[in-house]
């Protein structure tokens, strides 16, 4: 039977598997990757498929979807809790399993799709919360050494919604390799939250920016934010068909940010996370740049911008499509593009395209996108 990459992906697009291996214990991820390598193969390793844009031609090779589970309690200080988990556990799974033992230090993850494994290769984040902030490690199975390795945190280079694990719209990553299992170092503080580091989140609580809360009360404000935006799967909302947010929130300099309306969103930052691509509009030709260089700015501060604004005063609304179109910008979330029904990779790609587009030719910006690219590129 035909295994469709559309019936394995939160964005419902993706043409057949010529073979799927369901990997369910970690003996079994390691010696099928392992086992693909040797014969000079590329497995496409997929966990639950919620960053994944894959073509509607499909993949031409071996599947390999993480099933393995487990979460191991291991040694720790007083008052942190240290966790070893198998990558194929889901992710809301693991802020679900810590919020009911009171732990804290992913609570503001809640109700992120997708597997642990995935978690560190683009260092998730959200609501003032990143993982780089618990990680320990990562067991690899390494692409190079063939085996098994315990990798640092410190190693990864782990950034803005990045890491060397990641293959940035289609590129390879500069580490390559497998995620096995990760080790997170969590507290156990009498059931209270990390300090609430996000406004909106502190304003939906009702609390100030650096207020402690039970960590039930802060996963349940979490998940309600999401699913106002769409954001928490949801097979009955259609605006949960897509890959979460399309594109990252842009990097600029400290100058640059300074040229736009002031009313633009804006944080600074000090990270060292690549700058986005700004193209000076005077030499803006109607094209971009593929794959996107590294721009060259003047030293000093970082600037985070807010992609959802840049595209919505580029002139694209919530609910926008192309004539003819099934590929859709979500109803909630002018980050997300969603699969309204029966659209296709190339529908998807389109609209991305599109938005790029419009973004870069209003304000010189060119929008990265998120997910991974499996056999299409934008």
């Amino acid at each position: 039977m035909t295994t469709l990459l559309s019936d394995l992906t939160t964005l419902r697009v993706g043409g057949p598997a010529e073979r799927l291996v369901p990997a369910t214990t970690r003996e079994a991820l390691v010696a099928t990757v392992l086992d693909d390598w040797a014969h000079g193969d590329e497995p496409l390793i997929l966990g639950g498929g919620s960053n994944t844009l894959a073509a509607d031609d499909g993949f031409d090779g071996t599947v390999v979807q993480v099933a393995t589970r487990g979460i191991e309690r291991l040694d720790a200080e007083p008052g942190r809790v240290r966790l070893r988990v198998e990558a194929g556990e889901s992710w809301d799974g693991l802020v679900a399993f810590a919020v009911e033992n009171g732990w804290s230090g992913i609570e503001a993850l809640s109700g992120i799709p997708g597997s642990s494994g995935a978690a560190p290769i683009q260092n998730i984040g959200a609501y003032g919360q990143e993982l780089e902030s618990v990680l320990v490690s990562v067991d690899l199975l390494d692409r190079d050494l063939l085996e098994v390795v315990r990798v640092p945190a410190a190693e990864l280079e782990l950034g803005y919604r990045t890491s060397v694990l990641k293959r940035h719209g289609g590129s390879v990553p500069e580490r390559d390799g497998v995620v096995v299992s990760l080790e997170l170092d969590l507290a156990d503080d009498a059931g209270l939250s990390e300090p609430i580091a996000y406004a909106q989140l502190a304003g939906a609580l009702g609390v100030d920016v650096g207020a402690r809360l039970p960590i039930a009360d802060v996963r349940r404000t979490v998940l309600g934010l999401r699913s106002s935006k769409g954001m928490v799967l949801d097979a009955a909302d259609p605006d949960t068909f897509s890959a979460g947010s399309f594109f990252t929130n842009p990097i600029v300099s400290e100058s640059f940010a300074r040229s736009l309306p002031a009313d633009a969103p804006r944080w600074p930052i000090d990270e060292s996370s690549d700058a986005s691509v700004v193209i000076p509009l005077g030499e803006w030709d109607g094209s971009l740049p593929p794959p996107f260089p590294a721009p060259s700015f003047e030293h000093g501060a970082r600037v985070k911008l807010s992609a959802a604004w840049l595209i919505e005063r580029a002139g694209i609304r919530r609910g926008f499509r192309l004539p003819g179109s099934r590929a859709g910008v979500s109803t909630k979330h002018t980050l997300a593009l969603t699969n309204t029904g029966g659209a296709t990779a190339d529908e998807i790609a389109a609209l991305a395209r599109f938005v790029q587009a419009r973004v870069a030719a209003e304000f010189g910006v060119v929008l990265q996108p998120e997910p991974v690219f499996v056999g299409i590129s934008l």
